[in-house]
């Protein structure tokens, strides 16, 4: 038998149970990091701002028709290099053809894992990016934020939602 004090207890500690719980929706906020400044070589950094120690480049870049739709003309071919990053696991930025004013023309994300191993340790890779006016094209430029990791927001997951998120990925009309 319980003594009758844990008994008159029990009642407050479900009351402070429930209240706590990660069942409820006061204890889970969502919130967005600010990107961070783009350029042609950035250091690859955490929703909190912290360097990742991964360094991301855009090491060339140049107008030309994809081999595989030749009919569609020229779209941004450009070669990018990560140093420190793991070949398996390792981070993503979005990389963005901008005009002369920093304006994204097009953008979409890189991820260090698709790109390949070079003898001195860096990852290699190049991809496609689609504009809509390739002539206006004035370089190519990444955004620091890690885009590979995005936790579940609160609206998905009350219980293990929420937290800093990566900014919403780069899209065209962007002022980088």
């Amino acid at each position: 038998m319980l003594p009758a004090r844990v008994l008159a207890g029990a009642p407050l500690a479900l009351v402070i149970l429930a209240l706590s719980g990660c069942s409820s929706h006061w204890g889970c906020t969502d919130t967005t990091a600010g990107r961070g400044e783009a350029g042609r070589r950035v250091q690859v950094e955490d929703t909190s701002g912290r360097p990742l120690g991964v360094t991301a480049e855009v090491v060339g870049w140049r107008l030309e028709p994809h081999p595989q739709v030749p009919s569609e003309g020229d779209k941004v071919h450009f070669h990018y290099r990560f140093d420190g990053a793991d070949e398996t696991s390792g981070p993503a930025v979005d990389a963005c053809a901008v005009d002369k004013e920093r304006v994204a023309l097009g953008c979409q994300t890189v991820y260090s894992s698709g790109a390949w191993p070079e003898p001195d340790g860096a990852l290699v890779g190049d991809d496609w990016l689609a504009v809509e006016h390739p002539e206006q094209v004035a370089g190519v430029l990444l955004i620091p934020n890690d885009q590979s990791y995005d936790r579940r927001t609160c609206e998905q997951d009350i219980k293990d939602g929420g937290g800093t998120h990566p900014p919403k990925p780069a899209g065209r009309g962007l002022q980088l």
